[in-house]
């Protein structure tokens, strides 16, 4: 399971603060308290910022790569705002997304194509956001085929199914999971990915919510997720699907984060 941290946004007013303050050290700590606990990914957003989304975003790049040593998830629709922090990224990055919506989808495939880098495919249709598993499928199935014939590698590509609320439609889950079986099933080599926390929003215990929906998604071939790598009741469980659905040999993964003390939770 490929780990995206998804703490350094600026929707969260402690970072938001950070970032017009040029706090440095402040994104550095949560930085490093991402990468300890075992993200691969971190997540950089400075989307509220708008006018200063490409100062800031370049701004986080360099901060958080000179505090640990991660390639970064660089998290905007704005294509200046994602060239320019591309320029002073070190190492192959993944950028976050692009969809079928028109605008997006003209502005945004000449720069994944245009350099190597991780690119997360959101499944948004044209004109609305698809609702049913196979709407998801039918939109990743598009997408797939404009990266790929861009010359974008099978395995460079993640899909994100969209998870949309339960507390909006609890038919949501079922039409996530069932998207990232299918997309895993009829798309050999690509892989899946989705913002965890979107499930729960809106409803109360949402760490529990995310918990137990990641090891569903973990048991229909999710590939990689945006999360608080920080909570470790919600890595107790990553490791714990992971080992027992065969993918953690010796179950060595799991034995060296509880060894490491990562998994602090009630035994």
């Amino acid at each position: 399971m490929i780990i995206v941290g998804e703490k350094i946004n600026t929707s969260r007013k402690s970072i938001a603060r950070a970032v017009e303050r040029k706090d440095a050290g402040a994104i550095q700590e949560v930085a490093r308290a991402q990468a300890d606990a075992g993200a691969h990914y971190i997540d950089v957003n400075a989307g509220t910022f708008l006018e200063k989304e490409a100062q800031y975003l370049s701004w986080l790049v360099e901060t958080v790569q000179s505090a640990v040593d991660r390639p970064l998830c660089l998290d905007s629709p704005d294509p200046r705002a994602l060239e320019i922090a591309l320029d002073v990224h070190q190492g192959e990055a993944m950028i976050n997304s692009i969809s079928l919506e028109k605008e997006r989808y003209d502005a945004l495939l000449p720069v994944v194509a245009g350099r190597p880098c991780k690119v997360v495919a959101l499944c948004m249709a044209r004109t609305s956001m698809p609702t049913s598993a196979r709407e998801r499928i039918d939109v990743a199935a598009e997408l797939i085929d404009g990266l790929t014939g861009a010359g974008v590698k099978p395995g460079d590509i993640f899909v994100d199914p969209l998870v949309q609320p339960v507390s909006v439609d609890v038919r949501m889950g079922p039409a996530i999971l069932d998207a990232i079986a299918g997309v895993m099933t009829r798309f050999p080599g690509v892989q899946t990915i989705c913002g965890l926390s979107n499930i729960s929003f809106g409803l109360p215990l949402r760490r529990q919510i995310n918990r137990h929906f990641l090891v569903l998604a973990i048991a229909r071939g999710l590939s990689a997720a945006i999360l608080d790598p920080t909570d470790s009741e919600l890595m107790a469980s990553l490791l714990t699907a992971e080992m027992l659905l065969g993918q953690d040999e010796y179950c060595s993964a799991f034995i060296e984060a509880y060894e490491q003390g990562l998994l602090a939770i009630n035994r």
